[in-house]
């Protein structure tokens, strides 16, 4: 079995990416490189006020994940594979969202002088789940620039990225159902999510678990 070395999790916000990139990495022993949506000075902002501070949003995120990418660590001694809680291309489901149109033709040209220059991943997972259970999630955990976050905001953006990923084919794709399993809780969910990536499988695949 070759198993990806280099693995990209995705999904909506609350859906647990971060989460499942910690227990892969440490599962995988790869280094991990993680989203820090908490240094964009304009998400607060944005989420009390979307149409004003759209772009400053986007833009930043945009530059601060190339930057990121343009850094990402190779195979050392130590780690054999590399786990990401982020696919760089998803930055343009946010883009067509929340810009003018103005805006994104002013952001796809600076997006396409950028994304020839990074790393595709091996395999990019990603999470589907409800918007109840994010809903659910994004409560729970309680971060505070989160709090202005609506369900229907929430469910356009649910909506965006299932249509980006039923339309993606330039990576290898898992596209898995978790809104009824709980890898962080119960080991044998864990277990079993684990062996479906590590699955050597060159198209996109789907993953609809029934869990005791």
């Amino acid at each position: 079995m070759t198993r990806p070395r280099y693995v990209a999790i995705e999904g909506v916000i609350g859906v647990g990416k971060t989460s499942l990139a910690h227990l892969l990495a440490e599962r995988m022993n790869a280094r991990i490189v993680l989203e820090n949506p908490e240094e964009n000075p304009f998400l607060d902002s944005f989420y009390k006020d979307p149409r004003r501070y759209a772009f400053q949003t986007q833009l930043f995120f945009l530059l601060s994940r190339f930057k990121q990418q343009q850094e990402l660590p190779g195979p050392d001694l130590f780690h054999s594979a590399l786990v990401a809680d982020y696919l760089f291309a998803k930055d343009r489901i946010f883009a067509y969202i929340n810009l003018s149109e103005a805006e994104i033709s002013l952001y796809e040209k600076v997006m396409a002088l950028m994304e020839v220059r990074v790393r595709r991943p091996d395999l990019v997972v990603y999470l589907q789940s409800s918007t109840e259970r994010l809903m659910k999630n994004i409560r729970q955990r309680a971060r505070s620039y989160e709090r202005e976050i609506s369900e229907e905001y929430l469910r356009t953006l649910n909506e965006a990225y299932n249509h980006f990923f039923f339309n993606y084919s330039d990576t290898p794709l898992l596209i898995v159902n978790s809104t009824a399993i709980d890898y962080v809780a119960n080991a044998d969910h864990l277990e079993a999510l684990v062996t479906e990536i590590e699955r050597d499988e060159p198209n996109t695949r789907y993953y609809n678990p029934v869990m005791p």
